[in-house]
């Protein structure tokens, strides 16, 4: 093709070039509002786009997950970092998203941090139902330490020994769970209460070491209940009325008699 003869190849199309908006200027934010347990009720804030047409954003906002590290939740956890609390939204009131617990997991550095040679690795499993319905399974991970005075190098458990700390595991984690609903089992988790009690439990079997609940994740939640997430964030859980008194059946007579209307 001889240069010069297309008159139309250096034209661009009509109206190509596109306005540049910014995507953020199409979005509302909001205050991420954790239950009260945790002392930093406000950790942050998250975006969303605004109302448009059917789509809601309160909606849009509902069954968002988020992902936060207890240090920051708590001033007196800064050496817990490690754990990530995953939190959900379920409520969304003005412009404050109320979460509710969804799960607990480790930090891969922390994980790998633990793992050592000379000694045995144990983890265990299971499926508990809390007192308000959910069903949680539960992740626990142990490693077996050297007895004391003990000059031999290694501190591995026999087979017969990993199963019945196994065993162990589980039948404290049956224990704890079941017997409190999900806002004490997230006490227990911050507490670290509930790995005390297995490595006092195991050490008769074999001593233990570095004992954690490293993950948490819900199986299976009820029905949605405003009144018990209100509970979670301390704002329904005591009646603030004024006490009535009882009014006397003679008082009531004497003002129907007097013409009152009643």
């Amino acid at each position: 093709m001889a240069v010069g003869k297309n008159k139309k190849l250096g034209k661009g199309r009509k109206g190509s070039k596109k306005k540049v908006v910014d995507p953020f200027t199409k979005k509302d934010w909001y205050d991420i509002k954790v239950p009260a347990i945790f002392q930093n009720r406000l950790c942050g804030k998250t975006p969303v786009t605004k109302t448009i047409g059917t789509k809601i954003a309160s909606e849009q906002l509902k069954g968002r997950v988020f992902e936060i590290s207890l240090g920051d939740l708590n001033k007196q956890a800064e050496d817990a970092e490690f754990r990530k609390i995953r939190l959900v939204c379920e409520e969304v009131q003005g412009s404050a998203v109320l979460c509710n617990f969804y799960g607990m997991t480790f930090t891969r550095d922390k994980l790998c941090s633990l793992v050592r040679k000379f000694q045995t690795l144990i983890e265990a499993n299971v499926d508990v139902k809390t007192t308000d319905g959910f069903t949680v399974r539960v992740f626990v991970i142990g490693f077996t330490k050297k007895q004391q005075n003990q000059i031999k190098r290694t501190a591995y458990a026999q087979s017969a020994q990993v199963r019945k700390i196994r065993q162990t595991m589980i039948d404290v984690l049956n224990k704890e769970v079941s017997k409190g609903d999900m806002k004490e089992l997230f006490q227990k988790l911050v507490a670290g209460s509930i790995a005390d009690e297995i490595t006092k439990s195991v050490e008769s079997t074999f001593p233990m070491q570095n004992v954690f609940l490293r993950k948490v994740k819900i199986v299976k939640a009820p029905k949605f209940d405003l009144t018990r997430l209100m509970e979670v964030h301390g704002d329904g859980a005591a009646d603030s009325g004024k006490a009535i008194s009882k009014v006397d059946e003679g008082t009531v007579e004497a003002m129907g008699t007097a013409g009152g209307r009643l």
